[in-house]
């Protein structure tokens, strides 16, 4: 089996992970000082392991989770200006490769589909 989607997605998920703590507690936070809107990052770490383990079933609903990602960033890049702007488009990018990882992984690791012939 090929690790390279297993790779993109492990990669884009830390990424992620990592960009929405420092964008709402030091980047760019709404409030001086960090807001509660850190939080978000909480729903990433529940796929990490299985992500990082390669499991075929995470990979799956990982890519559903993404797309909340996905919303977000494209909102907050129309909505927002500066610098917050740019971690809006940073954030898109990387939930739609996680995205994207997901997918792949979970097509390449899924069961054979051909039939078998009953001799």
């Amino acid at each position: 089996m090929n690790p390279w989607f297993n790779r993109l997605s492990s990669t884009s998920l830390i990424g992620l992970l990592f960009l929405c703590l420092a964008w709402e507690l030091w980047l760019a936070p709404l409030r001086p000082g960090g807001s509660m809107l850190a939080l978000k990052a909480l729903p990433l770490l529940l796929p990490l392991f299985g992500i990082l383990r390669g499991n075929r079933y995470t990979h799956q609903w990982t890519s559903m989770l993404s797309l909340a990602y996905v919303t977000e960033g494209l909102v907050r890049a129309v909505s927002d200006q500066g610098v917050s702007q740019l971690l809006a488009m940073a954030e898109t990018l990387l939930a739609t490769l996680l995205f994207a990882g997901c997918l792949g992984h979970a097509r390449i690791a899924a069961p054979s589909r051909t039939v078998k012939s009953a001799d």
